[in-house]
């Protein structure tokens, strides 16, 4: 395994108010759990009330609730990593019809990610890799810019209709999700309600972060400014060596494996290298519902 390194370029220090923005931001939420946690007003133990009397499953153990939450976002990290990555960006799968409407259906839920967008995002970034039309690379923003802001970076590449046609060709505009993308969200806050209780909010919240947080900030920050590197790529692309990340983004951590060989569905190279969506699309492949090129 190579040397574990951070790359040369600067880390990008952010300004003072972006720093005031995060900090901010996060002290307010801190704040109102702690809050509202302590000192719950009467009209939020009314609303508590009159929705756990009306969940399906209100009073299941913690720890239920934090399994099925591990379960949710590794679906949709799954689903990431198999459909949008190496199916619609690379094409190194393809996939029964059905069995890619699904993930895309539950992306648009736990997401509201537009399939195009996220793939002509994607394509940019590979296509102008650490230069200043990079949508988020940390050489050119700075990492803890690309690792804090990295969704309103990708926000703004996303939804630049040149990115799209030039980037998006041979993907489905599917006006549902692009008119509708936040109608998802929505679908999903109203079902963990519904199905959990009022615990089903903060379940909610970690949904919603989980692939901005890992996606934006983890692999396109971390993923191009710090760890391995087993191929001597044109970019500053890098593994990361842990692997509790290469199991959370279900392989996507072996960043450097991936920009050496795009088109190959399978991240992982090197013994220890873990790479949870080769042997999902494996499992789907075995089944018939799924082809994967040679790796």
């Amino acid at each position: 395994m190579s040397q574990i390194e951070t790359t040369s370029v600067e880390s990008g220090d952010l300004t003072l108010n972006e720093r005031f923005r995060i900090f901010g931001i996060l002290g307010l939420i801190l704040a109102s759990f702690v809050f509202f946690a302590l000192w719950p007003p009467r009209w939020l133990q009314s609303i508590e009330m009159w929705v756990n009397t009306r969940a399906v499953w209100s009073n299941l153990p913690i720890w239920y609730y934090i399994l099925i939450t591990l379960v949710d976002v590794h679906i949709t990290t799954a689903c990431v990593s198999l459909f949008l990555h190496r199916c619609q960006t690379h094409g190194s799968i393809t996939f029964n019809r059905f069995v890619g409407y699904a993930m895309e259906f539950w992306l648009w839920i736990f997401t509201a990610m537009a399939t195009i967008r996220w793939v002509a995002v994607h394509r940019k970034h590979h296509a102008k890799v650490e230069t200043d039309e990079d949508p988020h690379s940390p050489v050119m923003y700075g990492v803890w810019r690309v690792f804090f802001y990295g969704t309103k970076l990708y926000h703004h590449a996303a939804y630049d209709e040149f990115v799209l046609r030039k980037y998006g060709k041979g993907i489905a505009r599917r006006w549902f999700y692009l008119k509708f993308s936040l109608l998802g969200p929505v679908i999903a806050f109203v079902l963990n309600l519904w199905l959990f209780g009022i615990v089903g909010f903060p379940m909610w919240l970690v949904e919603m972060v989980w692939i901005p947080g890992f996606a934006a900030g983890v692999i396109n920050g971390l993923g191009h400014w710090w760890g391995y590197r087993n191929f001597d790529t044109p970019d500053n692309s890098r593994n990361l060596p842990s692997k509790i990340l290469a199991i959370l983004t279900c392989g996507e951590s072996s960043h450097n494996n991936h920009h050496y060989n795009q088109n190959s569905p399978k991240f992982s190279v090197k013994k220890g290298e873990i790479d949870l969506g080769w042997y999902y699309s494996r499992a789907l492949e075995f089944v018939g519902l799924a082809h994967n090129r040679n790796t």
